[in-house]
């Protein structure tokens, strides 16, 4: 069954082994199913998947949450829950939820899922049920060449002081902490963060803050690579529009606001930095558009993903799998 899909970059040229980034996966010989095809996938995917970081398989006719849902679990691990996150998302079924409900308009920067804490998914698929007529695509960029494109500079900065992430829940302007936390129970709260490493506060009127000191970059656990690994250009108030960053201020203090993050040591992240971090990602992010029943496979700590602006209907939903712990 190998023999009948191809592996061919994305973009054309000639697979060799080299960072490329995405393969795409298609039938070779006519169509075939995910159920034809499974077992070839999961070899082509040990084979390459750490070396191009991400694969997308096209042409396997995937109609539905319960085909991608069953294809992601049958590479034997556990599929993940959405656990201490930082975007809104809705649970489909089981292991299977909605990509970030943001708003349409707005774009979603490059990020390692869940590089904000000390633990995170090795393994994310993204399953395209419905392309948006325009825009919507999940861009992707290989971590590897983040890292390699950073200055030496503002590497060592980073690595030397680490990086702390505050967050405040809830008050109407983020995901309440029940959401987060997948509880209503203090206790509960506490013991996770406890766990984690993680500081916390309550707050007047039952709001939370947490701090946690967390990498800036990497080393994955079975290639060796070196990848830069955190979210602090997201995080960060300069990630904000001018005016909604402004309009935030006007209504809560800078240590109240939903989130934002400093060095490790409270002291604050210099704006210019993380501007080049940013044109960082720029330089080598990759863009496809989606085409319905399209799976893609990244290796989180390989490559990292966005969201385009779209107009018109999207359904985009993930899987996560391999929990890892710095």
């Amino acid at each position: 069954m190998m023999d009948s899909i191809s592996v061919t970059p994305l973009h054309g040229g000639t697979w060799d082994g080299m960072h490329t980034l995405p393969l795409l996966l298609q039938p070779a010989g006519g169509p075939a199913t995910l159920e034809q095809a499974g077992g070839a996938l999961r070899e082509l995917a040990a084979r390459h998947l750490e070396q191009a970081g991400g694969l997308l398989l096209r042409g396997f006719g995937v109609t539905g949450v319960a085909d991608f849902r069953a294809f992601a679990a049958s590479f034997g691990d556990e599929l993940l829950s959405y656990e201490f996150g930082s975007t809104p998302r809705s649970k489909v079924e089981q292991g299977v939820y909605t990509s970030t409900e943001y708003p349409a308009h707005q774009t979603i920067p490059q990020h390692n899922e869940q590089a904000y804490t000390r633990q995170w998914p090795m393994r994310i698929w993204f399953y395209c049920q419905t392309a948006a007529p325009a825009g919507g695509e999940t861009p992707i960029a290989d971590s590897r060449e983040v890292y390699r494109r950073i200055s030496p500079r503002i590497r060592q900065r980073f690595i030397d002081k680490g990086l702390m992430y505050v967050r405040n829940y809830g008050n109407g302007l983020d995901v309440p902490w029940q959401q987060v936390f997948n509880t209503s129970e203090r206790a509960a709260v506490e013991a996770y963060c406890r766990s984690q490493h993680i500081t916390w506060e309550w707050k007047d009127d039952d709001e939370l803050r947490t701090r946690q000191v967390c990498q800036a970059i990497a080393t994955h656990p079975r290639t060796g690579d070196t990848v830069w690994f955190n979210q602090a250009h997201l995080f960060h108030i300069s990630a904000l529009e001018a005016a909604v960053r402004d309009n935030l201020l006007a209504v809560v203090d800078e240590e109240d606001l939903p989130r934002n993050v400093y060095y490790g040591d409270g002291s604050p992240i210099e704006d210019g930095l993380l501007d080049e971090i940013r044109a960082a990602y720029d330089s080598v992010t990759v863009r496809f558009p989606w085409q319905a029943g399209d799976v893609l496979m990244l290796d989180n700590m390989l490559a990292t993903h966005g969201r385009a602006p779209f107009s018109g209907p999207r359904k985009v939903v993930v899987a996560m799998a391999q929990g890892h712990g710095a």
